[in-house]
């Protein structure tokens, strides 16, 4: 057999070094757009029952916001699955928020991001309480995830990734919008 193949040339320090620095740049961008269409939920389906308005809904206890705070914290490692909402067949954002919240309290939240935007009443990002939403993005929110106090929060990130804990004060999250929201 004859080989065909041709040998790469050696690369010399500084193009790699440079090849590195590009790759470097590029990584906050690419999670950036992994984020954005990684969590997008699918058109919502009507369930039974349907959301909660959120002006029926009676403030979370102290209990109900620990109990919230404990089930966000137990599904971390749990896979992401765009449209995913159970532990068995993963979640994406608005999924892994809408599962918890049923399970932990018996609350419906709406099942997209944008819809979240509208869910319960702005809080200060500074009067942050466990079981608040945090939503990320400027003119509309693509991302969200669930307090846990501490400056940390429960989050299905995207494609590939899984349920994760992170930080607000985080090199990425910090320079993100942010908003939050309290049910009730």
């Amino acid at each position: 057999m004859l080989d065909t193949s041709l040998p790469t040339p050696p690369r010399s320090p500084a193009s790699l070094l440079l090849s590195q620095r590009l790759l470097f740049r590029l990584i906050p961008a690419v999670t950036a757009c992994l984020l954005a269409i990684g969590c997008a939920s699918p058109p919502p389906t009507r369930v039974p029952g349907g959301s909660v308005p959120s002006s029926n809904i009676p403030p979370l206890t102290s209990e109900q916001s620990n109990s919230i705070t404990i089930h966000a914290l137990g599904l971390v490692g749990t896979p992401y699955r765009y449209g995913g909402k159970s532990p068995e067949g993963g979640f994406d954002c608005s999924g892994l928020i809408g599962y918890v919240y049923r399970q932990s309290v018996g609350q419906v939240p709406p099942r997209t991001v944008s819809r979240m935007a509208g869910f319960g009443r702005p809080v200060p990002m500074s009067e942050l309480r466990s079981g608040d939403l945090v939503l990320f993005g400027s003119a509309s929110p693509t991302h969200a995830g669930i307090y846990v106090g501490d400056g940390r929060f429960v989050h299905a990130p995207s494609t590939g990734g899984e349920v994760r804990l992170d930080r607000l004060d985080g090199v990425y999250w910090s320079r993100q919008a942010t908003q939050a929201r309290r049910p009730g």
